[in-house]
Parts: C-alpha cells; sequence; structure tokens
C-alpha cells in the first residue's frame, strides 16, 4: 500500500482476516462473536503529520515507508479526511514563495474535525518570532478567504506561537444526542471519527441497564466520560495530560452534563488513593466513599493495566475495557477472567489495512 492508494478492493478480506485473528485470541477466554464495526474505506483519518521535503525551488509532503525507510512523495493522501487533502496544496502554495514561512519548516500536522474545524502546526529547526507572525496571520486570512475554517500554531524548540488558538470543536452525534468535544492540537483524539461514533454508541449500549456510579481510567478529553453520563448516576474519571483534563472541563460545560468530576492524576496514583496506601493533596473536598462505582471502565495506553490496576479493576462487577492492543488485553484478560465473564466483544476496525485492531469487551462477575 503506498499513501496515495488504497486497496479498497480488500478491504473486506483484510476485516475478515482481523476478525479471525481476534477470534483466535479472545477463544481462551470463551468470549463470544465480536460484534464488527467497519471503518469509512476513505477518508477516515481526522489527523496526519508530514515531513517537508525541500527540492531547490519546490517543496512536498513526505512520508518514510517504514520497512524500508525510503522517502514517498505525498501529493494526496486518501486515508485522511477530505479537509486534510484540500489543505496539503494550500499550504505549500502558501508557504512555497515566502522565506519568513518557508525556511528550516521541516513538518506540518493537521488535525480536523467531522464539522469541518481544522489546526494546522508548522514545525521549525529555527527561531520564530514577530516576521514568522506577521507572514503566518497573512497566510491565515488568505486561507479563510478560500474558505477554510483553519487556525494555524508555529512551533520550534521551547516555542509555540498560537494564531487565535490551538484547539478546535468537534460535533458528534452520539445516540440521536449530539457532542461537543474540544480537541487540542498535540494532545491525544481518536484518529477514526466514524469509528469514534461506533465506539461510544456501542459502549452506551453495553451500559445502559447500568445502575450506581461509573469509574473512569485515561478519559482523556472526557469522549466516553461525557457519553456514558447518560447511563449513570455519576461519573468519576481520572486523566493525568493537563491539556486533555482543560478539555474535558470545557467539554462538560459544552454539553451541560452535570454529573462528571474530573480529577488530574494517574491511573495508578489514583489506585493508590483507592487503596488506602496513600492521601493526595489534589484528592481533598471529593468525598470517594460517597461514589457507588459498581461499573468501571478502563481505555489504556498500548502497554495495557499493570498489575496493581488489573487487581483494582477486578473489585468492580463490570468492567468495560477498550483497548488498542489485543496482545496486552489478552495478558489482563487471563486475570481479569478469573473472576469476570467475557459477555460482549466488539472489532472496531480504527486503523484500515493496517495490522493494528481497536476492540472492546464488556466483562460481567461470575
Amino acid at each position: 500500500m503506498t499513501p496515495e492508494h488504497l486497496p479498497i478492493e480488500q478491504y473486506d478480506a483484510q476485516l475478515a482476516e482481523k476478525v479471525a485473528r481476534l477470534q483466535s485470541m479472545m477463544a481462551p477466554f470463551s468470549a463470544p462473536a465480536p460484534e464488527v464495526f467497519r471503518s469509512p474505506v476513505s477518508h477516515y483519518r481526522m489527523r496526519a503529520e508530514f515531513r517537508i521535503w525541500h527540492d531547490e525551488d519546490d517543496l512536498y509532503h513526505i512520508m518514510f515507508d517504514q520497512e524500508t525507510k525510503q522517502r514517498i512523495r505525498v501529493n494526496t493522501f486518501p486515508a485522511a479526511s477530505s479537509l486534510i487533502n484540500a489543505l496539503m496544496p494550500a499550504m505549500l502554495d502558501g508557504v512555497r514563495d515566502i522565506p519568513a514561512l518557508r525556511h528550516k519548516l521541516f513538518q506540518i500536522d493537521y488535525l480536523t474535525t467531522m464539522s469541518n474545524q481544522a489546526v494546522v502546526s508548522l514545525l521549525y529547526h529555527r527561531k520564530l518570532g514577530e516576521e514568522w507572525q506577521e507572514h503566518a496571520q497573512a497566510l491565515r486570512d488568505k486561507l479563510r478567504a478560500q474558505g477554510f475554517n483553519v487556525h494555524l500554531i508555529g512551533r520550534a524548540t521551547k516555542t509555540k506561537i498560537e494564531l487565535d488558538q490551538d484547539f478546535i470543536d468537534e460535533r458528534l452525534t452520539v445516540a440521536g444526542k449530539e457532542m461537543i468535544y474540544r480537541q487540542v492540537e498535540n494532545s491525544f483524539t481518536q484518529p477514526n471519527a466514524a469509528m469514534n461514533v461506533h465506539m461510544l454508541e456501542w459502549a452506551l449500549d453495553a451500559t445502559q441497564d447500568s445502575s450506581g456510579d461509573l469509574l473512569e481510567l485515561y478519559c482523556g478529553n472526557g469522549n466516553f466520560s461525557l457519553a456514558l453520563a447518560r447511563n449513570f448516576n455519576r461519573v468519576l474519571a481520572t486523566e493525568i495530560a493537563k491539556p486533555s483534563v482543560a478539555a474535558a472541563q470545557y467539554n462538560i460545560e459544552a454539553n451541560e452534563i452535570e454529573n462528571v468530576q474530573i480529577i488530574r492524576m494517574a491511573a495508578e496514583d489514583f489506585t493508590q488513593a483507592m487503596n488506602g496506601v496513600r492521601e493526595f493533596n489534589r484528592l481533598k473536598g471529593i468525598d470517594l466513599k460517597s461514589y457507588q462505582c459498581e461499573t468501571i471502565f478502563v481505555d489504556p495506553p498500548r502497554s495495557g493495566l499493570d498489575k496493581d490496576t488489573v487487581k483494582m479493576v477486578q473489585a468492580y462487577p463490570r468492567i468495560l475495557y477498550i483497548s488498542c492492543n489485543p496482545q496486552t488485553l489478552c495478558e489482563n484478560l487471563e486475570t481479569l477472567c478469573e473472576t469476570h465473564n467475557v459477555s460482549r466483544l466488539a472489532l472496531f476496525d480504527q486503523f484500515p489495512y493496517t495490522h493494528h485492531m481497536e476492540c472492546g469487551v464488556w466483562l460481567t462477575r461470575k
């Protein structure tokens, strides 16, 4: 597969291979057949990062082949949103003949939404100052005159220059309700927006008959916390990254949700707090004992849950686990399935045409 050609005709076969592989991995846990969620076959990625190659008077986007490390010129990128594809030539046209914008530019990052907003970050191997800002503002105005709802950011070592803002607001319809999600440049967001909606709706469906409160670890910008709030009395969520916590707080207000509380701390620290091992200042004023959390939701990094967190998670009658790495999920399930059954299994094709799989399991206590 090249960046400019998606093997769309092979999509069904590739998805079938993933389904078979997931079923094989989950067989030791007596998991039911997976519910399978297809991705759009093109224009599914809401963000993309490209290195910039300077070739005498010309410059263009490139990617590197992961195996051969060869440089590949990228004029169009059908995996990315239509907005990214429209912005790519417009950005190059805007910087090509402007030395203040072009000099030592080595990367351009694009973040877009289904609501047609974009943040574009230009990365440099040099200092940025007023001259850069002046020309960048002119480029931004030119792009907006062309119909792009875009914000520009300049980045260099220890420097970040925002023109206006460093975020965009996504709007997704989740189970009949419009949700607003602030997405911050350089912070984690779900890359495949259509698949994110499937994941949120599946999580809502799995938890629809839940009682009590929900505890969530690794909540990011509140992506799942806010959607799931309608199924629980209260939601208590943790996240360590400062920009994500700030975005989550904004999203709580924007969506007028009153039953979600976000705490800024690592999942491992929160585990210690819940187990009474340590006290934390940032938990002052929060009565953890008042929460009746009968369901826990985890969406950990690729490394999965550490041993202490797995043990803590086992204490909850119901566990919702979203995983971007089925290998570490299976390692965690070896312990979790001592006390719980896999009641539902889902495959979300977040990354079409790649080996990667995103999946979800709904575990109920035996």
